[in-house]
């Protein structure tokens, strides 16, 4: 297993870090954890990445959290403990494993790994990966709306060189 920060507790988010994209899951204990994974190929969650953006179903499931991790790297990252209560240990634990076995719907813009375990363990769904894309989208697009109106002031005070004056006599 690849090297983790922290010494997880039950209830704890480990954050692991995947090319391109963050996998979430949650610690349970004895090592294990409980994660959302693509049903499609009932591929292990190393392969989440590509699959995960074109199923629209998942599997929740019980593993040991170095299968899960594999060759990546990961960490604790509770990372809404400053601004959300989290809920007691045993009802984390005991809503994660209901969810066990069963099938649910994915949608990595709205359902995603992040807001399963976030959900559980602070009674509402958070994703920062999907808010930082959002985020990003928006701020490149009102970029490219920016520079389109700076040019068009410019051109207006400056006047566009591109066109011929023509005298009318």
């Amino acid at each position: 297993m690849a090297q983790g920060r922290g010494h997880p507790k039950p209830g704890d988010l480990i954050e692991i870090f995947r090319p391109m994209y963050q996998h979430w899951a949650i610690y349970v204990g004895d090592g294990y954890v409980i994660n959302v994974t693509p049903v499609d190929e009932g591929a292990p969650s190393l392969s989440v990445s590509t699959t995960s953006i074109f199923t629209r179903k998942a599997k929740v499931k019980k593993q040991l959290l170095k299968e899960v991790v594999g060759n990546n790297k990961w960490r604790v990252n509770n990372k809404h403990d400053c601004s959300r209560t989290p809920r007691p240990v045993e009802e984390i634990i005991r809503r994660a494993e209901e969810w066990i076995d069963r099938e649910v719907p994915y949608d990595v813009l709205g359902s995603n790994c992040e807001h399963f375990v976030t959900e559980l363990r602070y009674g509402e769904r958070v994703s920062d990966q999907v808010t930082n894309v959002v985020i990003g989208a928006t701020a490149a697009v009102g970029g490219i709306i920016l520079a389109g109106l700076a040019t068009a002031v410019v051109k207006g005070f400056c006047g566009d060189s591109s066109r011929k004056e023509r005298k009318y006599y």
